[in-house]
């Protein structure tokens, strides 16, 4: 086996498609999507690795570091190499490279982080290389009717109305609820700071897939003080967002919480609340929004580790058989601090 390296060439996805067959795993899939061209809008650096047999080279793995606007303080990598080359120091070589890489990124940052699922060859891979787990995520279908409706206020139809809303997902409001949420779960990896339009794009225009937002406010408030009639709405607690089609996760491997729903199966949803609330009060929120948007169909939600308030909410859900995890958890794996 005589191996020789090389930079990214147009064809190059063709031939090792050939070579490589299907994904092994849904990470695999989305981080094939990442191989073109190096470049420097944004930044990239993408290697290939030939077989030369008999004068002829073959391109039987490729590797691929780059910049992300959406969590820059890392740089995502991805190694893929042929079954049958494995174990020979391909994988081991080209990440070696892509650190070398890295370590010339016009931003100063050089730790890498990758997705992998449990168990798998890659998971192994990353492991070995001294990349460890920061954070686990799982998508969770939950069954119609998991919960019991909340009651709202005195229990009348108007006092749920003014409760719950059927909010424009170009709110600014949600926008900013959604924007600080994302940021307040992503303190292992964070996205920097997300403006309204960022957070529009990425989650809330018809680009994104959303279809639809619920959001749950506090009680009527007054607007001139206790023992006047409340008028004001109350503040945004709890946002739900639904997407009718099938979208990237962000910025090519960040977990955006957005994605697949469809009539023919569960709806994906981003459920989420006001990150000032306290422990409990977050938990209610997104309980009683949950109890609501699954009351008649099922619902698909991404479930990171670090979303507390409704970890607490689903995982009872998942041990009384209420719910279940679709496919593989996904690791996020990075380098040390």
């Amino acid at each position: 086996m005589a191996i020789a390296y090389r930079e990214w060439r147009e064809g190059d996805d063709l031939a090792l498609l050939e070579i490589w067959g299907g994904p092994e795993t849904v990470q695999a899939g989305q981080f094939r999507g990442t191989l073109a061209p190096s470049g420097n809008s944004p930044w990239r650096r993408c290697i290939v690795a030939e077989d030369v047999v008999d004068g002829v080279a073959i391109p039987v793995a490729a590797a691929v570091v780059h910049e992300a606007s959406l969590h820059p303080e890392r740089l995502w990598a991805y190694v893929e190499v042929a079954r049958d080359h494995r174990r020979a120091g391909l994988g081991s070589t080209l990440l070696t490279m892509l650190r070398h890489e890295a370590a010339q990124a016009p931003s100063g940052v050089s730790r890498l982080r990758c997705k992998v699922e449990p168990g798998t060859p890659g998971a192994a891979f990353a492991e070995a290389a001294g990349l460890a787990p920061i954070q686990r995520s799982r998508l969770v279908v939950v069954d119609p009717a998991p919960l019991k409706l909340p009651v709202f206020g005195d229990g009348s139809e108007s006092a749920a109305t003014d409760q719950v809303e059927d909010l424009a997902t170009g709110s600014v409001e949600l926008s900013d609820v959604v924007g600080r949420y994302y940021t307040a779960v992503h303190g292992w990896d964070s996205p920097g700071e997300l403006s309204v339009a960022a957070v529009q794009r990425l989650f809330l225009d018809d680009l994104s897939g959303a279809h639809g937002a619920i959001v749950l406010r506090a009680p009527k408030a007054s607007a001139f003080g206790h023992g006047i009639a409340a008028s004001r709405k109350g503040r945004l607690e709890g946002f739900a967002i639904s997407y009718a089609a099938a979208t990237p996760g962000a910025d090519g491997g960040a977990d955006a919480g957005a994605g697949a729903g469809g009539s023919a199966g569960p709806t994906e949803v981003f459920l989420g609340h006001e990150p000032k609330l306290g422990v409990d009060e977050a938990r209610a929120a997104v309980r009683d929004l949950l109890a609501l948007i699954a009351y008649q169909h099922p619902v698909m939600l991404e479930l990171d580790d670090a979303m507390t308030a409704l970890r607490t909410v689903v995982e009872p859900l998942l041990e009384s058989g209420k719910a279940h995890v679709q496919g593989s958890e996904t690791l996020v794996v990075s380098d040390p601090a």
